[in-house]
């Protein structure tokens, strides 16, 4: 192959990936004001009705009115939720793919990583599909230790026992990691190149759905 046709091709080459890069930026972009949306929307909704009904109050907020926020966001093909590996809610389980994050979530924070920065994103092939993942991590603050920390009043006890038997979020201290947010977009095309990016180019753990290991631990 001519020298120039050589160098052609490595120029479109580096030319398609700098685009796709620039692509999943883009994207990781979107999810963080999404999110952004979310947890101020969320936070808001908390402290009104922890001021206007105390603690108990506050557990509808979770139970109904943080889907029907993660509904609304969830538009333009994006779909929004939260996860923990401590989980309230049944239906808020992590899938394969966002325990291993979670896990390393953990791994990470206990190396002195600060939690706040713990973030994790992914252009997947499934199928004929390309799915992008998004994944960062929430602290526990002292908000959420009203319902979430190892001192629970009784009437919130109560209540948590009638809305989730088998609660496990319970027992959290200020600087633990609550859970994730974690959102998702699936695209009918597919993205070329880069098949992950970790912001700070932390260790990231395998994933098994692909049977690709990113940056494996």
């Amino acid at each position: 192959m001519p020298a120039r046709t050589c160098l052609f091709m490595l120029c479109v080459l580096v030319s398609s990936l700098q685009a796709n890069a620039n692509e999943l930026q883009q994207l990781a972009d979107a999810s963080r004001d999404i999110i952004s949306e979310f947890s101020s929307h969320l936070k808001n909704a908390l402290t009104d009705a922890i001021q206007e009904g105390g603690p108990v109050n506050a557990i509808a907020v979770c139970k109904t009115r943080a889907p029907e926020i993660a509904e609304a966001l969830s538009r333009e093909g994006w779909q929004i939720r939260r996860t923990s590996l401590k989980v309230r809610n049944p239906a808020n389980t992590p899938d394969e793919f966002e325990r291993k994050v979670l896990e390393d979530f953990e791994r990470r924070k206990n190396e002195g990583k600060d939690i706040r920065q713990l973030a994790y994103y992914k252009m997947k092939e499934v199928g004929e599909q390309s799915e992008f993942r998004y994944m960062t991590a929430i602290p526990t603050d002292e908000l959420c230790l009203t319902c979430h920390g190892n001192t629970i009043s009784e009437a919130v006890k109560t209540r948590l026992d009638q809305l989730y038997p088998g609660d496990q979020a319970r027992g959290f201290r200020t600087g633990d990691i609550r859970g994730a947010f974690s959102l998702k977009k699936i695209f009918r095309r597919e993205l070329q190149g880069e098949e992950s990016i970790q912001p700070d180019n932390a260790p990231l753990p395998a994933d098994e759905t692909t049977g690709e290991v990113t940056n494996s631990p």
